[in-house]
């Protein structure tokens, strides 16, 4: 995963993230995002805490602290990412409510809090070893668990062979990966979480737990 890890810090760099951060500054959150926020907004947030993993510019973040999230943690193997999370929860009057952690998740989750909601917001196509991320990440989160990742189809992992071959060509080690949903589903579900709310796009499905 060490490479990985490289891949992840080489592809989403300041320049890359510097750019996203105006974008979301200018036009906001993702759709897919602006989705699962509203979906775990939905089930109540107020003085719960969160666990935002791969959590990125901090859309997911900053979405649900403004809705009544009493405190955040933020985890990210980008350094970029991190820096501009960090900058966007002090201009947005949140650094006293948000902690940073720059790494692996699975490699530092041993010393990660357990917190109320659990978010994954298009990262467990990130990761090889979707078991350990999906299992450890589920078992810091005590009522509710979001992700949004892609839909398993054929058309998708077309697509991210293709994406991945580029990638190979230009000697970065970072990969994305289709994990089939039942097979996420199925690790969630031996830690004691159920599907209670599931939409999707044409690429992207987002998909809350709960306990």
């Amino acid at each position: 995963m060490n490479c990985q890890c490289q891949g992840i810090e080489d592809v989403f760099g300041q320049q890359y993230v510097t750019r996203e951060l105006q974008r979301y500054r200018l036009k906001g959150a993702a759709k897919t995002t602006r989705m699962l926020t509203a979906a775990i907004k939905a089930r109540g947030v107020d003085g719960l805490t969160l666990l935002d993993i791969g959590g990125g510019v901090g859309a997911v973040q900053h979405d649900l602290l403004e809705a009544g999230v009493q405190a955040a943690t933020s985890v990210d193997a980008s350094t970029a990412y991190v820096g501009a999370a960090r900058a966007e929860a002090e201009r947005r009057g949140f650094a006293d409510r948000v902690s940073f952690k720059l790494g692996n998740f699975v490699e530092v989750a041993e010393g990660i809090p357990p917190a109320d909601i659990v978010t994954l917001d298009r990262v467990i196509c990130c990761y090889p070893d979707m078991n350990s991320l999906v299992s450890l990440s589920a078992k810091r989160a005590r009522k509710l668990y979001g992700v949004v990742y892609p839909r398993h189809t054929w058309w998708i992992r077309i697509g991210l062979a293709v994406g991945n071959f580029l990638l190979r060509l230009q000697r970065n080690p970072f990969r994305t990966y289709s994990h089939p949903t039942q097979a996420v589903e199925a690790v969630l579900g031996e830690n004691g979480f159920k599907r209670c709310s599931y939409s999707q796009t044409l690429i992207w499905q987002v998909i809350v737990f709960s306990r």
